[in-house]
C-alpha cells in the first residue's frame, strides 16, 4: 500500500530528526497498533528511542505526524 507523508509529518520528522525509514518501517512492522476515532497509532522501538506514527488509512496511508514516546 502507497504511505504518503504529509507536509505537518514531514515538517515533525525532519524537527525530531527520525528517518522516513523508522517511519516506515514503523507502519509495516509495528510493535503496538491501536486505533481512535478513525485514526491509527503504531508504536516502534527504532533502537534510539521509541516513536508513534499516526496514519489514516484510505486506498492508501496517510502520515499525519510522528513524534517520540
Amino acid at each position: 500500500m502507497r504511505i504518503i507523508l504529509t507536509h505537518h509529518a514531514k515538517y515533525t520528522i525532519n524537527k525530531r530528526k527520525i528517518l522516513d525509514d523508522e517511519v516506515i518501517n514503523t507502519i509495516r512492522f509495528p510493535e503496538k497498533v491501536y486505533k481512535k476515532k478513525g485514526k491509527y497509532f503504531a508504536q516502534k522501538d527504532i533502537g534510539r528511542g521509541k516513536i508513534e506514527v499516526i496514519y489514516e488509512k484510505e486506498n492508501y496511508i496517510k502520515v499525519v505526524t510522528v513524534y517520540w514516546l
